[in-house]
């Protein structure tokens, strides 16, 4: 299965595939399993898809596993989730007993046993109680700088009991007694939603969008979530709207168990009122394909979310080679590289200025996308993840 590696040499930093069939050889053997909350929708789920193939085809005995749970479990870890980044939410005792008894129920159905078990943000984070071997580390994707304290003061119960602690950003960690690390997440360029498409490919599934190819286009993909701020970039389309004519994008790959989506399309659609040049497209969870062609097709990528985690739209973006307008929330600004491969800004009016900037200057536009994609090759792409988590399973494994 190898030859599946070799597949990277052509898109990945010089000396990427070598250097980790090398390191293979240090962990061949070893097992490594990746524990998170849903099989499908959101990019861990996208990464893990790839990533545990990869090690296995490396040698390690990598597995994944996914928690059962049910919907009230769900809208409670959506609590949670919305608490441990800052939002005022009421999650009651009751409710963490609802965590605590899916916890539990899975904790007697999963096989837990591994070298390293990675398990990924708050959903999952309790079976570390019925850990029984391994190198145990907890990996947040999540912007925890000022959780909600209540649900940080239950979720920190858990992560003291892990072996180290992952975050994406220094930005993101609080004050822990055991080792952390920062690790950035990655895209797969090979993937469905990275891949090279055809011009036909692209004309076909723009068209069968709905989308007017002729207009400029501003996109913005994402959770329909009031964290992404789809409402400022209304606004900040709105505003250059009135000097330039284009048309933006709203695309959102639907995440399971989301019960807030459905509400905000419907604030979005009244928001747009008949403006036929704001296109909101709800898409089923796993349209690769579809975000593809509107990346590939998109003339800025704008990413004006108030609350981020990593947010890897950037990068995907970027890797098509498009300049990114994004603002300074979560892992945002760490991927952009401002006035080089896009631009960091903080409010609308300052979205919308650069936003006409590059509209005004394609040559510019054309040099920024450029520098994005190799800025991604170098930084953010699944080699460099992969490479990431087998130094740890080399370092901190026990067997």
């Amino acid at each position: 299965m190898n030859s599946a590696l070799d597949e990277y040499r052509e898109v990945s930093p010089k000396g990427t595939v070598d250097f980790l069939y090398r390191l293979s050889d240090l962990v061949r053997g070893k097992s490594f399993l990746h524990l998170n909350a849903v099989r499908y929708g959101g990019g861990i789920s996208e990464v893990l898809r790839r990533l545990v193939p990869m090690m296995v085809s490396l040698g390690v005995e990598a597995r994944w596993e996914v928690l059962a749970g049910t919907q009230e479990y769900f809208t409670v870890v959506n609590r949670m989730l919305n608490a441990l980044q800052g939002r005022d939410e009421k999650i009651t005792a009751e409710m963490y007993h609802t965590y605590s008894s899916i916890i539990e129920r899975n904790a007697k159905a999963l096989k837990l046993d591994a070298d390293m078990v990675m398990v990924h943000d708050h959903q999952p984070a309790g079976l570390v109680d019925y850990r029984t071997n391994g190198c145990w580390l907890w990996r947040c994707h999540l912007d925890l700088a000022q959780p909600q304290r209540p649900a940080w003061t239950f979720l920190r119960r858990s992560v003291l009991k892990y072996d180290a602690a992952i975050f994406s950003l220094s930005g993101f960690a609080q004050r822990l007694p055991i080792p952390k690390f920062l690790i950035y997440p990655s895209i797969d360029p090979l993937s469905p939603k990275n891949r090279e498409m055809s011009r036909s490919e692209i004309t076909h599934a723009i068209d069968r969008l709905g989308i007017n190819r002729s207009k400029p286009m501003i996109l913005q993909v994402g959770r329909f979530d009031r964290f992404k701020d789809p409402f400022g970039a209304i606004q900040a389309f709105r505003l250059v709207k009135k000097h330039q004519d284009c048309q933006l994008v709203l695309a959102g790959s639907g995440v399971m168990h989301d019960p807030e989506g459905e509400a905000v399309i419907a604030e979005l659609r009244e928001a747009a009122g008949d403006d036929g040049d704001i296109h909101i497209i709800q898409l089923p969870p796993e349209a690769d394909l579809e975000i593809n062609a509107l990346q590939r097709s998109a003339t800025v990528a704008l990413q004006k979310s108030i609350k981020e985690g990593f947010g890897l739209t950037v990068s995907e973006a970027m890797w098509k080679g498009k300049p990114v307008v994004g603002s300074s929330a979560g892992g945002i600004a760490a991927q952009i590289v401002d006035g080089v491969t896009g631009y960091v800004v903080h409010t609308v009016e300052g979205a919308a200025f650069r936003i006409r900037h590059l509209l005004n200057n394609p040559g510019l536009m054309n040099r920024m996308g450029g520098m994005a994609r190799e800025h991604v090759r170098r930084n953010f792409l699944i080699t460099r993840q992969l490479s990431d988590d087998l130094t740890l399973l080399k370092l901190l494994s026990t067997s």
